[in-house]
């Protein structure tokens, strides 16, 4: 799905920018992530961990969109919204191929091996820096 559709669809409205409901998002991001980090890696906690990983990430990416006047109401124009709002493509395609593992895991009872989660885990840490710079010196940008 693209922006166009995205906004077509009215899964992503215009919104005026909330410095708190930002404020909160990264907190709450944050939380997650470090209690993600908290729990030890094993078969038990593979899934847990990464679900925790992508939710803060999601939530980073959920203050930036509304830091920039957007209202995002499904993950899948969270891809979307990274390769043509903030035009970055490969950081759009890396969010997507986590978005349907976590889906993968959370929906259809995918296991996920120790190896498995770490990698992802890692990637997804790399990108949530990313937008966690993001969040730091965004600017409001109209749905078109």
């Amino acid at each position: 799905m693209d922006w166009k559709e995205c906004c077509n669809k009215r899964i992503v409205k215009n919104v005026k920018p909330d410095a708190d409901m930002v404020s909160s998002l990264v907190k709450s991001s944050r939380n997650k992530m470090e209690s993600g980090n908290k729990l030890p890696l094993s078969e038990i906690t593979a899934a847990s961990k990464l679900t925790l990983a992508y939710d803060s990430l999601r939530e980073l990416l959920e203050a930036l969109a509304l830091k920039r006047g957007y209202k995002i109401y499904n993950h899948e124009c969270y891809s979307a919204f990274l390769r043509e709002i903030v035009s970055e493509s490969g950081k759009g395609d890396e969010f997507d191929e986590i978005r349907k593992l976590r889906n993968n895991v959370n929906y259809y009872g995918k296991e996920i091996s120790i190896d498995e989660s770490n990698v992802s885990i890692a990637k997804i840490k790399a990108l949530r820096l990313f937008v966690a710079d993001l969040v730091e010196g965004s600017m409001p940008i109209d749905c078109e």
